[in-house]
């Protein structure tokens, strides 16, 4: 996992971290938000921490899916450099951790009282032989429908209830000149819609059956076939321009007019956000057709590491920070997700977070809150990573048939794991 990676990836990003390393008034991080809506949530962070005199060192690796940046990640872990902490996904947290290089916050986590407020299914990502090792930012969930609200009042389009429904939502928009489908041709962006097209061609306990517990039978099932087969019928909506395109980018064509929908997780609402746009009045939230009831989740973690005990402090600080109520009430609110904290009231937040913040207590509450597989929750990195090369390569046309992508998603997933 840890293996050194080319020296000169190793190079450029122990420089970045090389000029204040031993100063304890400074927070070292690594994170990928880049997009608008992304800096302003990061924003109330360093707001927080400056309040307290830590100064920022921001080492921002771009691309969507964060792949970029654990690249980075593992040249400097590699290199013995670690930040303060790196914004990390589920399983590769755990991966860091039993490799021995993650620090210890149990003593803060028990004086701030994160066993009680954290739901079980973050807790699974963030404490490791018993030990916390991550502070769990948000809640994230992916089985979402972003819609301009003018474009579909002018097609007079309703709330898409089953998938047929939104087939029928997509053709108005295609009829009236409008991109029906705003979608960015990258591996994660593609794999990530098709989770909930599995959640909503099979139902719940397929999805964790197939996404979660990898069950063979269920991979290769008819249900998966059609699975492919909706999947294939959604990528006829999109505009031929989609190869390799940022999801904020995709993002910006909803909140333009230019595209009806993007099926995207809720930061996509930051976007919104950011543009100063209102749910109801300017966008439409729904959940993905046949899919209401459930949340496949994703969780943006603080992965802290063994820093020397002269960084200790700061980090902390940073952690204790990431969760206070009025952080996660703050930052949740721009970013578009929801608290990783179960006790964070829903006053300051909009029509949609506040369904976001009832759909996962209702989930959660009904087992019905599944890891995302493209997002890196639903099975380690190796299995997710080759759900989304087959899945790329399935939307790209290089998978013929949904036939050839059932075999090729079982093969790919035992070969991983």
């Amino acid at each position: 996992m840890l293996h050194k990676l080319l020296i000169g990836t190793a190079l450029a990003t122990s420089f970045a971290f090389s000029a204040h390393a031993a100063d304890v008034k400074e927070v070292q991080m690594l994170h990928w938000w880049t997009s608008g809506g992304e800096a302003a949530a990061l924003n109330v962070l360093k707001q927080d921490l400056a309040k307290e005199g830590y100064a920022w060192k921001d080492v921002p690796v771009a691309g969507g899916g964060g792949d970029a940046a654990m690249t980075a990640l593992k040249a400097m872990v590699a290199a013995g450099n670690y930040p303060t902490a790196s914004q990390m996904l589920g399983y590769t947290v755990l991966d860091y951790a039993a490799a021995g290089v993650m620090g210890d916050l149990t003593e803060t986590a028990k004086k701030e009282g994160w066993d009680k407020s954290v739901p079980a299914a973050l807790q699974k990502f963030s404490v490791y032989d018993g030990k916390w090792v991550a502070a769990p930012v948000n809640v994230h969930s992916v089985n979402w429908l972003w819609i301009n609200k003018a474009v579909m009042d002018k097609i007079g389009g309703t709330e898409p209830k089953t998938f047929d429904d939104f087939v029928a939502l997509l053709d108005k928009a295609k009829a009236a000149g409008v991109i029906p489908l705003a979608l960015g041709g990258q591996n994660w962006q593609e794999a990530t819609m098709f989770d909930s097209v599995v959640l909503s061609t099979g139902g719940p306990e397929f999805y964790k059956k197939a996404m979660n517990d990898l069950d063979e039978d269920s991979l290769k099932s008819d249900t998966m076939k059609k699975s492919f087969d909706n999947l294939a019928k959604l990528v006829t909506y999109v505009d031929p321009n989609f190869s390799g395109r940022d999801w904020n980018l995709a993002t910006a064509m909803v909140i333009k007019g230019d595209a009806l929908v993007q099926v995207m997780g809720d930061w996509a609402k930051g976007e919104f956000h950011a543009a100063n746009k209102t749910p109801g009045t300017d966008f439409l939230c729904y959940r993905f057709p046949g899919t209401d009831g459930s949340v496949v989740y994703n969780s943006d973690m603080f992965g802290m590491f063994n820093v020397p005990d002269d960084r200790k402090a700061a980090q902390v600080a940073l952690a204790t920070a990431t969760l206070s109520k009025s952080f996660q009430s703050a930052f949740n609110v721009v970013k578009g997700s929801v608290p990783a904290r179960t006790d964070v009231p829903d006053t300051d937040f909009d029509a949609c977070g506040k369904k976001g913040i009832a759909d996962l207590k209702k989930a959660n509450e009904g087992g019905t809150l599944f890891g995302s597989l493209a997002q890196g929750y639903g099975a380690p990195p190796a299995v997710a990573n080759a759900y989304k090369d087959v899945v790329s390569k399935f939307v790209h046309g290089q998978i013929k048939t949904s036939d050839e992508a059932v075999t090729e998603l079982v093969k790919a997933i035992d070969d991983a794991k």
